[in-house]
């Protein structure tokens, strides 16, 4: 990874940073290559590595973390999606059973429906509102790094004129 690569990256986990950088590359369109590497015997027990589904459960929080970063809509879109569905379809239900005259009794469903659609549409104007923060984040992010980059010519102009 080259530096101007590097630079673009923001790590947010304190785990760790492997997943989250192959991740972020790949959503930011940016070339990741293999490199081969030798593996070293066991020297100490890992401070990383607590047992196997220790790390695979954390690094499922990070893999969904970044997802919830840099699709929001999206994974915000397909809960609210879901919840607002099944209420549909529950509504649906109750609706069918009142105009067949057997509406007594199903109150519950018609709660149920509400509760659901409801849900899912506080969850998908989450899902808006999660897309505009991400679209910010963005924009953020390219200003920082044209503000580091900006800093790091003045560093180097700097230092040039001293040398003169």
């Amino acid at each position: 990874m080259s530096r101007t690569a590097a630079q673009r990256l923001m790590v947010f986990s304190d785990y760790t940073y492997t997943l989250e950088t192959i991740i972020q590359a790949g959503q930011k369109n940016m070339s990741v290559i293999s490199v081969p590497i030798r593996v070293h015997g066991d020297l100490r027990p890992s401070r990383l590595v607590k047992s196997m589904p220790s790390y695979i459960r954390r690094s499922i929080v990070t893999i969904v973390r970044i997802f919830v970063i840099y699709r929001p809509f999206f994974f915000f879109g397909t809960i609210g999606s879901v919840l607002f569905f099944a209420g549909f379809l529950i509504g649906l239900r109750f609706l069918w059973r009142y105009l067949m005259g057997e509406g007594d009794g199903h109150i519950q469903s018609l709660i149920l429906a509400s509760v659901l659609l409801g849900m899912g549409f506080q969850t998908l104007l989450i899902a808006f509102v999660a897309d505009l923060l991400s679209a910010n984040r963005k924009l953020l992010e390219d200003i920082r790094f044209k503000t580091a980059k900006l800093a790091n010519g003045k560093n180097t102009n700097l230092a040039s004129r001293e040398d003169d």
